[in-house]
């Protein structure tokens, strides 16, 4: 996808919109473009004129983390071990969940408001399929494994981090990472008992 690169004034612009919408998601705050205005110290037409809607704005701010996830994607597609790139895939992007606070909701809209985050998401859930398909082929997973499954399980991970009330961003990966070996034992197929 190529873009008009924006003027030196209106990249700053957009710059600083980003900036205080990371800031504003990363402490909870639901985004609303008024405020976001106000707190960039920008007039509301200019923010508008950049984001049409609070979801776009949020795909913006999430947009780095999902291009991170996609390129990781791609080089667990390389890795000719199919449980390994497997699991690397799915530490990484538990870490995105637990870390990046625009990440859950972007990725758990039915709708985007921008064609890259259609694009990077797909290519999240098709790398996912692969690398799944590609483990169960090897006979490294559970068989009754299904594609639909992995997201509910990540995110049901990434939801236990949160209960655990783990605020520390190093602890909550560590967490995480731990949370997701007890999971990963219980998807590997079983290995028939020796002799």
């Amino acid at each position: 996808m190529t873009t008009t690169p924006l003027r030196k004034d209106a990249a700053r612009n957009w710059e600083r919109i980003i900036a205080v919408a990371r800031a504003l998601v990363d402490q909870g705050t639901t985004l609303q473009l008024n405020d976001v205005a106000r707190r960039a110290g920008l007039g509301v037409g200019t923010v508008y004129r950049h984001f049409a809607t609070p979801e776009a704005l949020l795909e913006a701010v999430a947009t780095p983390c999902l291009e991170a996830l996609t390129a990781h994607g791609e080089r667990a597609l390389a890795d000719p071990d199919p449980w390994r790139a497997l699991e690397a895939f799915l530490a990484r992007t538990l870490e995105a969940q637990v870390t990046d606070a625009s990440l859950a909701p972007v990725t758990a809209a039915p709708e985007d408001a921008l064609p890259r985050t259609t694009e990077l998401k797909a290519a999240l859930w098709s790398t996912g399929r692969v690398l799944l398909d590609r483990a169960r082929a090897a006979g490294a997973v559970r068989p009754d494994l299904a594609p639909g499954d992995l997201v509910p399980l990540m995110c049901g991970l990434a939801y236990a981090v949160d209960v655990h009330g783990v605020r520390d961003a190093a602890a909550r990966v560590d967490t995480a990472h731990r949370y997701l070996a007890t999971l990963l034992e219980g998807l590997r197929a079983a290995t028939p008992p020796g002799p």
